[in-house]
């Protein structure tokens, strides 16, 4: 993994996740077809990753489904050279053994690892719809106010293995400061080599609270018990741009996307996960920083290269 330049920033754009739900924007991708061309879009736009989750086609109710990730991912590497993180997050409630079958089935360059277990509530945001597109949103919703995001020493353990076979590397997703010193004995007992890539995620109800105190709170808690790492930053709900834009001038990097917000502006749905990248690409020239290309980004993180993969 290279020094990474002031100057350059990994632009993320997470496109669909297992959070948002069709009643909430008409814009969410769901098919693979829609999946596909979210991520050349983004690519377009600048983005140097796409974060994949998958949902089924009709009603888009998240899943894990092989046969889709591999269908959007063999195409979308027909026409480009995007990195690829995929989720081994699945669906809120889907054991874990089922989440990290991604790994294996495709061989990833990146993949997301979540560093410890969460209650990962959404069922406080059910009240502000009337009606649902689809049945399944509300039940899927209000389940999660008796729900663990489970992740344990024990899986963590049984899941590296895996991705160093793969030659995967790690997104270590942390949502809250614990979890950088879950990472931190990982590391310790030798099951994880530095240096690492952190995702600090904040704003989920069950994690840390996303403020600038609190971004600078994890990094240098990371700085103190870990010391050589790389950062990106993703926020859930409307502190997305300000942080991530406090991501940049931190110097680290910077995930959108509609996974994380469905939002542009105040009041103003955001028609495509493109559209975020944009907006904060303008925002990071601003300062200036370029977007990382992808393969800039492959230098940062140190991946093996897109001629490794299994798909």
């Amino acid at each position: 993994m290279k020094k990474q330049s002031n100057s350059k920033a990994i632009i993320t754009a997470a496109l669909t996740g297992a959070i948002h739900t069709p009643t909430m924007s008409p814009y969410l991708p769901i098919t693979p077809q829609q999946l596909i061309d979210e991520i050349i879009a983004v690519h377009e736009a600048g983005a140097a990753v796409a974060h994949l989750h998958v949902r089924e086609p009709k009603t888009g109710y998240p899943i894990s489904d092989q046969a889709i990730f591999r269908e959007v991912a063999t195409e979308v590497k027909k026409r480009c050279d995007i990195i690829l993180c995929t989720s081994t997050g699945g669906r809120l409630g889907e054991p874990v053994e089922k989440r990290g079958e991604v790994v294996s089935n495709l061989k990833p360059e990146l993949a997301s690892f979540n560093m410890g277990s969460i209650n990962f509530a959404l069922f406080h945001i059910v009240n502000k719809y009337q009606e649902w597109k689809y049945e399944w949103e509300k039940k899927y919703l209000e389940g999660t106010e008796d729900l663990i995001f489970p992740h344990t020493f024990k899986t963590m353990r049984q899941f590296l293995p895996i991705f160093n076979e793969m030659g995967t590397k790690p997104e270590f997703e942390i949502y809250d400061v614990g979890m950088i010193n879950n990472l931190a004995f990982l590391i310790e007992a030798g099951y994880v080599k530095k240096p690492v890539w952190l995702q600090f995620v904040m704003g989920v109800l069950g994690g840390i609270h996303p403020s600038v105190e609190n971004l600078i709170f994890l990094h240098e808690t990371a700085r103190k018990v870990i010391g050589d790492f790389k950062f990106s930053t993703c926020v859930a709900g409307r502190a997305q741009f300000p942080l991530c834009t406090q991501s940049l001038i931190m110097g680290g990097n910077a995930r959108v996307g509609l996974e994380d917000n469905l939002y542009l502006e105040k009041g103003v749905l955001a028609k495509s996960n493109a559209q975020q990248v944009a907006k904060i690409i303008r925002i990071a020239r601003e300062l200036g920083i370029e977007p990382a290309t992808p393969q800039e980004a492959r230098e940062i993180l140190g991946l093996k290269g897109l001629d490794k993969v299994n798909f």
